[in-house]
């Protein structure tokens, strides 16, 4: 369980450097951050859903998993608590960086390398490369990216505790829908930062949860 423990810090870390950063960046960089990041994770996004084994299941989890979102009005609740503690961009930085940590090869295939064998090096990896996001991102979204630090530690702590049961999850067969998933989610994201569209991408986070079950459901025949 350390290594969840070093990425969760790696990313409190680099979000409090980039919210006090972020005082002294004038706006009109601050706008131009803004289209980094949008343009980056909708680059990022493309990556993810060509690795997509099967259209259907990512339509499939993203339809159920948005309905299922929906009823639970997660988006609304992250805004809510967002307003809150006044920071309007909460819900987008907090989804935001919660998928860029979480739904990727290096959490899934390190976390549970870490649980089964106690080879924590890819995830210290990742926590170097999260730490760095972490800086510019909270440097747009404030404390939204820091409270996802508390998502990396719970699900990869879960990752790393229930390694010998996960390890299904390594597989491309898995894998690859879960990431494309996420991929076609980012791709919402990036619509949203660049003030394209608003697609309510936290309604869709039980999506995550779907593509497996799709995967191994359809598996079944």
């Amino acid at each position: 369980m350390f290594t969840p423990i070093v990425n969760a810090i790696a990313i409190v870390i680099g979000s409090f450097v980039g919210i006090f950063a972020k005082k002294g960046i004038p706006e009109n960089a601050q706008k131009i951050l803004f289209y980094a990041v949008g343009l980056s994770t909708m680059g990022l996004s493309i990556s993810m859903i060509l690795k997509s084994n099967n259209f259907l299941i990512l339509l499939s989890s993203l339809a159920i998993g948005g309905i299922i979102g929906e009823l639970l009005n997660i988006e609304g609740k992250l805004k809510k608590l967002g307003d809150s503690i006044k920071e309007g961009d909460f819900s987008t930085g907090f989804v935001t960086s919660s998928l860029l940590f979480l739904v990727g090869p290096l959490t899934i295939i390190g976390s549970i390398t870490a649980g089964i064998t106690k080879d924590g090096s890819l995830i210290y990896m990742k926590s170097l490369l999260d730490g760095i996001s972490s800086i510019v991102l909270s440097s747009v979204y404030g404390l939204g990216v820091l409270l996802s630090a508390f998502s990396v530690l719970v699900v990869q702590g879960l990752f790393v505790l229930f390694a010998s049961k996960l390890s299904f999850l390594t597989s491309p067969q898995y894998l690859n829908d879960l990431i494309a998933t996420g991929g076609i989610m980012i791709l919402g994201l990036g619509l949203k930062i660049l003030d394209i569209k608003d697609t309510k991408v936290g309604n869709f986070l039980p999506a995550l949860l779907i593509a497996p079950l799709l995967v191994y459901i359809t598996g079944l025949f």
